[in-house]
């Protein structure tokens, strides 16, 4: 639980257009995330988050807890294109952008587009394959685009990745580097349900799957819709200054090495507005931001290795700067 900074006397408001609709429509996506994903209400929220966001998103944990679970979920709860990629250590990057292939009936090569050209792409185990097929996806990532011999492919809008991952611990894993990190906008941890929910879990997948009967409530032009209505919403000059402040106390704290990016702010903004809409808010509030830093920056930041013997992690360290940081 995280210390709340002092607010501003006052927050400005400014209706968004539709908002009750927004939230009614985000509110709709989350219900069949839910329940899916049983007793991890807020993994369930922050991946629906990290859609209205526009943003990637990793998901971390031991085998077996529902990492791929809860990416199907959400892409079965949008009636939108979507690519699966099974990443193992003899993929190759073309198995994941596409190539040129000659067709001789017209004496042409022929590009084919691989399954990063969808809606909402779902990585399993992204860090079983090597660090070169892993950076196949950051100009898709962030560009929104992908370049083969030398031509540029367009990737349609939405686009998001949601990737998975086991503990880099784990034998046969290769740590994501810091740029490919970066571009995910948060990182989640599933866990493991409590006794009421796990057993629920048990009745519920006795006979069939729960995604079996998932249906989707919008379709990828609505969501669209919903993610240009959303980055409208308001957010004070305050609260700007506020993750401007956050993100440069990082860059200075002794126990950071590598503090947020510039993007990693952009991020935790955009998320927050995604926040608010599904609360049914107009406006962004401190707490939108407190309540997504340790997700959407934890993952980024390098400790320094006498940090990492002290046993601190990049959640504590967030902490005690959310703790030090005032809303001006």
């Amino acid at each position: 639980m995280t210390t709340t900074a002092p607010l501003a006397p006052a927050w400005p408001r400014r209706l968004a257009p539709k908002n009750s609709e927004v939230r009614q429509r985000a509110q709709a996506i989350l219900e069949r995330v839910a329940s899916v994903v049983r007793g991890r209400p807020e993994a369930a929220r922050l991946a629906v988050v990290a859609l209205l966001a526009e943003g990637h998103l990793l998901i971390e944990d031991v085998p077996g807890v529902g990492k791929t679970t809860l990416a199907k979920a959400l892409a079965a709860s949008i009636a939108a294109t979507t690519g699966r990629i099974q990443f193992t250590p003899d993929l190759m990057p073309s198995d994941i952008i596409g190539s040129h292939v000659y067709r001789a009936d017209t004496s042409d090569f022929e590009f084919i587009p691989g399954p990063v050209f969808a809606h909402l792409v779902i990585g399993d185990e992204i860090n079983r394959a090597s660090p070169k097929t892993q950076s196949a996806l950051l100009e898709a990532m962030q560009e929104g685009h992908v370049t083969v011999d030398g031509k540029t492919y367009p990737l349609p809008r939405p686009f998001i990745v949601v990737a998975t991952q086991n503990p880099v611990e784990m034998e046969g894993t290769y740590a994501l580097p810091e740029a490919q990190r970066d571009r995910f906008m948060a990182r989640v941890a599933v866990g493991y349900p409590d006794l009421a929910h796990e057993i629920a879990l048990l009745d519920a997948q006795e006979v069939s799957d729960p995604l079996d009967g998932l249906t989707p409530v919008l379709s990828a032009a609505e969501v669209l819709g919903l993610i240009t209505s959303i980055r409208g919403l308001y957010a004070a000059p305050a609260i700007k200054r506020y993750i401007a402040d956050l993100a440069r106390a990082t860059r200075g704290a002794p126990p950071i090495a590598l503090g947020a990016s510039p993007r990693a702010a952009i991020q935790l903004l955009r998320a927050a507005k995604a926040a608010a809409a599904l609360d049914g808010r107009e406006h962004v509030l401190p707490d939108d931001v407190q309540r997504l830093l340790p997700a959407t920056w934890s993952h980024r930041l390098v400790l320094t290795r006498s940090a990492r013997a002290q046993g601190q992690t990049a959640e504590t360290v967030l902490d005690e700067l959310m703790r030090r940081v005032p809303v001006r």
